[in-house]
C-alpha cells in the first residue's frame, strides 16, 4: 500500500472517544475525498455510530446471501444513509468507510474478557 494513502486514511478518519474509556469508540467520521449526495444533500463527511447485533441481523435479512449488500445495508444504517446513495460513493471514501467500521467493532478489545 502506498504511503501516502496510509497518510491520507489517518487523516481522514476521526473517532468520538468518551473521555472516561479511552479504549471505548462510539462513532467514527469519515472524511470524504470526494463529496457525494446523501438524500439529496452533498456531504464531505460520512459519521458511523457503534453498531448493534440488530444492525446485523437486519443486514442479513435484507440481503440474505449476499456479503456486499449486508455490508452496504449495514454501513447505511450505522451512518443513517441510504445503501443507494453509498454505492455512489468514490471507491477509495468507501474503502474508509470499511477501516473506519473496523475501527468501531474492534475497539476495546484490549480489556480483559471477563470485563
Amino acid at each position: 500500500m502506498d504511503s501516502n494513502v496510509d497518510g491520507n486514511l489517518a487523516s481522514n478518519v476521526t473517532g468520538t472517544v468518551p473521555g472516561s474509556a479511552a479504549d471505548r469508540v462510539d462513532s467514527v467520521t469519515v472524511r470524504l475525498d470526494y463529496p457525494v449526495a446523501f438524500d439529496g444533500v452533498v456531504r464531505d463527511a460520512l459519521t458511523l455510530r457503534r453498531p448493534k447485533v440488530r444492525d446485523m441481523r437486519a443486514a442479513q435479512k435484507i440481503a440474505p446471501g449476499d456479503e456486499e449488500g449486508q455490508e452496504l445495508a449495514i454501513f447505511a444504517a450505522l451512518a443513517g444513509v441510504s445503501p443507494n446513495d453509498l454505492e455512489g460513493m468514490d471507491l477509495g471514501d468507501y474503502h474508509r468507510v470499511q477501516d473506519a467500521y473496523f475501527r468501531l467493532t474492534s475497539a476495546g478489545k484490549n480489556q480483559p474478557e471477563n470485563a
